[in-house]
């Protein structure tokens, strides 16, 4: 990478935090009131807080990058350009409504094709100040400031930790048995899902995490974390992630080509 593409970099991730600033700040006064949830064409909620959010971030980068281009969990996509951002505005909106603080703020930027920095903004979860993660390609990962880094893992045994987020989809083939057996090599198996797992993936607490049902929206700024804190972050069929991603195998990059050949089956 070259140094201005570095140097754009690191301004586009300034602006992609102050993005999710701002919307922070909107997400926490509809978090404290509450929020009554309407039900989109897909099923999925979506409240006045999605919305105002999405509207925000966008409003924050498109004065920055006005030839860039967006996709959002709300509105869809917009612009054509090299440059697109990803945003959801609130990933999580469930638990958003119901009150409890696991949801989160996602932003990535694509780069003719190639996700090149995320922000992972949890407003409210661990308290007022809540939980940020951040990177860009080439610049290493941080967590509320501090730069993080996946474990050291390179074996499932006893003392490895794995995350199953959404596998709802995995369960109708024999991958879910596959699964069954992955859980039987490790110590510890949980579920802590959204946003959560992976920033316990990056900063070293947990060492694989597995889903088959997502959206890019909801990882594609989480990929790039994983990534620039050392992890591997695929799809379960061990392919790059695109617009069209449904599923994640992400971790530690002898736990993930271990799982990988799982998967794989024989």
């Amino acid at each position: 990478m070259d140094a201005a593409f570095a140097a754009f970099l690191d301004r586009a991730l300034g602006v992609a935090r102050d993005a999710a600033s701002v919307a922070a700040d909107g997400i926490r006064r509809h978090y404290a009131r509450g929020v009554v949830a309407e039900t989109k064409a897909d099923a999925t909620p979506v409240t006045v807080a999605d919305r105002a959010a999405e509207i925000a971030i966008k409003d924050v980068l498109r004065a920055a990058f006005p030839e860039h281009a967006f996709h959002g969990e709300e509105f869809g996509r917009e612009g054509d350009s090299e440059f697109r951002w990803l945003i959801d505005p609130i990933d999580g909106t469930r638990a958003f409504v119901r009150g409890y603080p696991m949801f989160s703020t996602q932003i990535a930027l694509m780069h003719r094709g190639e996700l090149v920095l995320g922000v992972s903004s949890a407003p409210v979860y661990g308290g007022a100040a809540g939980e940020a993660a951040w990177a860009r390609k080439g610049g290493g990962a941080f967590l509320d400031g501090n730069p993080i880094r996946v474990s050291a893992a390179r074996e499932f045994d006893v003392h490895s930790a794995v995350s199953i987020g959404n596998v709802k989809t995995l369960t109708r083939d024999a991958r879910w048995n596959l699964l069954g057996e992955l859980i039987r090599r490790n110590g510890r198996i949980r579920g802590y899902g959204d946003f959560l797992h992976y920033h316990l993936l990056a900063s070293g607490r947990i060492d694989l995490v597995v889903e088959s049902d997502v959206n890019i929206l909801d990882i594609a700024a989480l990929a790039v974390i994983v990534r620039e804190a050392g992890g591997v972050f695929t799809t379960l069929e061990g392919a790059e992630l695109s617009l069209d991603t449904t599923s994640v195998l992400a971790g530690t990059p002898a736990l993930h080509a271990q799982a990988l050949d799982l998967f794989a089956g024989p």
